[in-house]
């Protein structure tokens, strides 16, 4: 077994499940009610608007493993496999689900793309960041870039029409799969930002709420990555913004889980996760897929 890439993809993982799980205590919240009520937030304590268990995950952990099961029923073609995980959540009536998303879930007849559009035209806008918070599977599941690349448009255009969506989700998991290369962090962001209206943001601090707006979200992704030096700091700053929190918290602990790997990620995190069993089986799937493809 190769060590070093199954601590980087259980790292990814359970960096989504850590981010989601910790930041779900403050969404919706303003950083001074988190300040008022809880101080700086360090632990994994649930509660909050969903009144979650401590360790419970919302839909951000729970979409990324549709996909991550989608693509292992079906690696070649996995968009089917992804929208009946996607139908089977959803019908499980879940506490948490994006606005857009569930607008798309309503409207979906069996053509994914044309769900997507219907509920852009209905709502007006689609670029919430829903598609980025649920991507990583499939920079950790594909060897080539190109397969990285068509599966994450994909899955990003299956409930988000809005091309600013698939726009950063491809950047992200280009940063990913430069990670898993062994690239640095700063390198890696770098080098996928450079020449995009994002690239600014790798010095200055984000003038925008950290709100579900794709734009938004990445930005201030980006600069909680570029702005700490272990995966507690990512996960904690994510949480302490409040906002869409877990979202925040989800996509930069993925990249962040990749980076610093499993063993970087505190035990007491990643202990306190309720869905542990389902994930790490999840995982060792994606591991035997990306060492046989």
């Amino acid at each position: 077994m190769d060590n070093k890439l199954m601590d980087s993809i259980k790292g990814g993982m359970y960096g989504v499940a850590v981010g989601d799980a910790l930041g779900g205590t403050t969404e919706f919240m303003t950083e001074r009610e988190i300040k008022e009520k809880y101080g700086y937030l360090t632990e994994i304590i649930g509660g909050g608007v969903w009144n979650l268990e401590p360790g419970e995950v919302t839909d951000d952990t729970m979409m990324t493993l549709c996909v991550a099961d989608g693509i292992l029923e079906n690696t070649v073609e996995p968009m089917e496999a992804i929208g009946r995980y996607f139908m089977e959540w959803y019908q499980s009536r879940p506490k948490d689900i994006g606005n857009i998303i569930r607008h798309v879930f309503e409207k979906y007849e069996g053509d994914w793309f044309e769900a997507a559009f219907v509920a852009h035209m209905d709502m007006g806008q689609s670029g919430g960041n829903g598609s980025l918070m649920r991507c990583l599977p499939v920079a950790l599941a594909y060897k080539e870039q190109a397969d990285i690349d068509r599966v994450t448009i994909m899955q990003s255009r299956m409930t988000h029409y809005d091309p600013r969506c698939a726009e950063v989700c491809v950047m992200y998991n280009r940063i990913a799969y430069r990670l898993l290369q062994g690239e640095g962090l700063e390198k890696s962001i770098k080098a996928e930002v450079a020449g995009s209206e994002y690239e600014e943001y790798i010095e200055a601090l984000p003038d925008c709420p950290p709100s579900g707006f794709i734009v938004h979200t990445f930005r201030w992704v980006l600069h909680i990555l570029l702005h700490t030096s272990n995966f507690e700091e990512v996960v904690q700053k994510a949480a302490n913004l409040g906002c869409d929190s877990d979202t925040i918290g989800a996509i930069a602990g993925g990249l962040a889980g990749i980076y610093y790997g499993y063993e970087g990620i505190p035990a007491q995190y990643a202990n306190a996760i309720l869905i542990k069993e389902r994930l790490d089986h999840t995982i060792s799937q994606i591991y035997v897929i990306k060492t046989s493809l």
